[in-house]
């Protein structure tokens, strides 16, 4: 009788393993991929027509961001590195719940924005003993991930200093990088540059809907984030967006 049980038990997880990732694969049929311009219609219309304020998509994305990166990843420590863009500000809030979920982060933001919403989030995770880093360490192989938050699709290269050498650097570690929207450095709809240095995430967060970069990506694992937008907005740009479970904030495409 035992061995029987055993042989059902088995063949249960088998069959809810295949469902789920029948599951899984039918989310991201249909979802659409954005245009740059589209991406920033649907963000302008988010904060004129809807009223959300920067500061409150930011939260729930990098909530949304940390949440995934615990899906991946082991505890341990974090490096942020974040650019002076609203991408940026994703990663901030990310390292401060990532914080909050027990990893142990340190930021990298060498370029800090002078606007009062991103001095509020420095001041935000300076207090929670999150410390900030001027340089990249010379020995990256101490954390578990490195979230890449630099650029967004607002990005237009070329790439300069210092985040050239930083986006350099990160090309040739084996440690996992965890992109935030864009992979840095890629063109928001053609992908990585055809010259130079380009970033191969292990994992990629596209925010709201994928942008059309994200078809060039081949990682491991493709997060979609955002669960704020509004059913009327995502039948206006036809984003098929797939449903969430429970009440979580990312799901897998």
């Amino acid at each position: 009788m035992k061995y029987v049980q055993s042989g059902l038990t088995i063949g249960q997880q088998l069959l809810k393993g295949f469902s789920l990732e029948s599951k899984r694969t039918m989310t991201s049929i249909g979802v659409k991929y954005l245009t740059q311009q589209e991406a920033i219609d649907v963000d302008q219309e988010l904060f004129n027509d809807y009223k959300f304020s920067v500061d409150q998509l930011m939260e729930l994305a990098g909530l949304a961001c940390a949440q995934a990166f615990t899906s991946r990843y082991p505890k341990g420590k974090v490096l942020v590195i974040s650019g002076p863009g609203n991408n940026g500000g994703d990663g901030l809030v990310c390292a401060r719940h990532l914080k909050l979920f027990g990893y142990d982060s340190v930021v990298l933001y060498p370029k800090p924005s002078n606007s009062e919403l991103m001095k509020r989030l420095v001041v935000q995770y300076g207090r929670m003993g999150i410390s900030t880093l001027e340089q990249l360490p010379p020995n990256l192989s101490e954390f578990v991930g490195i979230v890449d938050a630099i650029f967004g699709f607002s990005f237009r290269p070329p790439i300069r200093a210092p985040f050239d050498t930083i986006i350099s650097t990160l090309c040739g570690t084996t440690v996992p990088v965890f992109s935030v929207d864009i992979p840095s450095g890629w063109d928001v709809e053609s992908g990585p540059p055809a010259e130079g240095s380009a970033l191969r995430p292990d994992a990629l967060m596209s925010l709201t809907a994928p942008k059309l970069c994200a078809k060039y990506f081949e990682g491991k694992a493709h997060f979609l984030g955002g669960r704020f937008v509004p059913q009327e907005l995502a039948e206006k740009y036809a984003l098929k967006l797939p449903a969430y479970e429970g009440v979580s904030g990312f799901l897998t495409l």
